[in-house]
């Protein structure tokens, strides 16, 4: 039997998680009393039990009751009954953000400030969180990429790595992102925009990665950035951090970033830890191109 318990923050996506694993095939319960959750898992566990995968939302609803969580899971320990807690958490800003789209009111929060009713919610569910079999940081995820995620641990059964990194590439000219956590300026090597052959393309590009790296300074840069982030990486970890947004600009965001963040996600793949790569501005340019009559056909 696999017998999961969805809990987390408040707005961090428990409900549409519990849709996806109903979809996936698994029997769902929500905001049952933790008091009755002992007596579920007890006939669930029965030799003859018609349910064989389970999922149970818990969360901050469950008000003093949670504290009993505790005592559960170690009784389920000590039966051997075995069981799985994936944990969704979001940022503060994602979270408050996510609250004033939707007029809600956090559970915690009564008449005060949503910031005040995350901060008591953290507090009482870091018990979960540090018990968790797998933690998802919602922060940057569409929902399709959370159905991916979820795909993966309980239908698929692959492995899963806590920890993860989005390498995003950006131009300078349109700000730089708010929730990077790194910030990377490669403005400093040869840039393909004034090459009329490679103008128009992008750092996704085979001509346009190999003019960037032509020279030792982008390989230099390269290779310096991965020791670094080879380093920096295990101590965000043990600092208690699931994600690193690892920002590499240019000017545009379409050629230089964008070689450089694919080259530098390649190397990082092959470490455990989950990671992906974006291109934030790789076709703002594109809809505005305008092309002089010298340049016609160069495309």
């Amino acid at each position: 039997m696999r017998f999961v318990i969805v809990t987390g923050m408040s707005g961090a996506g428990k409900s549409s998680t519990l849709k996806m694993l109903e979809d996936a095939g698994y029997f769902c319960v929500d905001n049952l009393p933790v008091p009755l959750i002992s007596k579920f898992a007890q006939l669930l566990f029965q030799e003859h039990a018609e349910y064989d995968k389970i999922a149970i939302g818990v969360d901050i609803r469950s008000g003093q009751g949670l504290s009993d969580l505790g005592p559960f899971l170690e009784q389920m320990k000590q039966k051997r009954q075995p069981y799985e807690i994936l944990y969704l958490d979001a940022s503060d800003e994602v979270l408050i953000k996510r609250y004033k789209e939707t007029r809600r009111t956090h559970p915690l929060a009564g008449s005060g400030r949503v910031e005040s009713g995350i901060k008591t919610e953290r507090e009482k569910t870091a018990f979960l969180k540090k018990e968790a079999d797998y933690i998802l940081d919602t922060s940057q995820l569409l929902v399709r990429e959370l159905k991916q995620q979820i795909d993966k641990i309980f239908v698929q059964n692959e492995a899963f790595h806590s920890f993860m990194i989005t390498v995003l590439s950006f131009g300078f000219k349109y700000g730089i992102p708010a929730d990077a956590d790194l910030v990377f300026d490669v403005r400093f090597l040869a840039n393909p925009y004034y090459v009329p052959e490679l103008k128009y393309k992008t750092g996704n590009d085979r001509e346009v990665q190999e003019y960037v790296m032509q020279t030792e300074a982008a390989g230099q840069f390269l290779n310096k950035l991965e020791d670094m982030l080879k380093f920096l990486i295990p101590n965000y970890i043990n600092e208690g951090k699931n994600q690193l947004v690892i920002g590499i600009g240019c000017t545009g965001g379409k050629h230089r970033s964008v070689t450089l963040a694919n080259a530098i996600t390649r190397r990082l793949s092959v470490l455990e830890y989950g990671i992906k790569v974006e291109h934030r501005d790789i076709g703002k340019d594109t809809a505005n191109v305008v092309l002089r009559p010298s340049e016609k056909g160069t495309l």
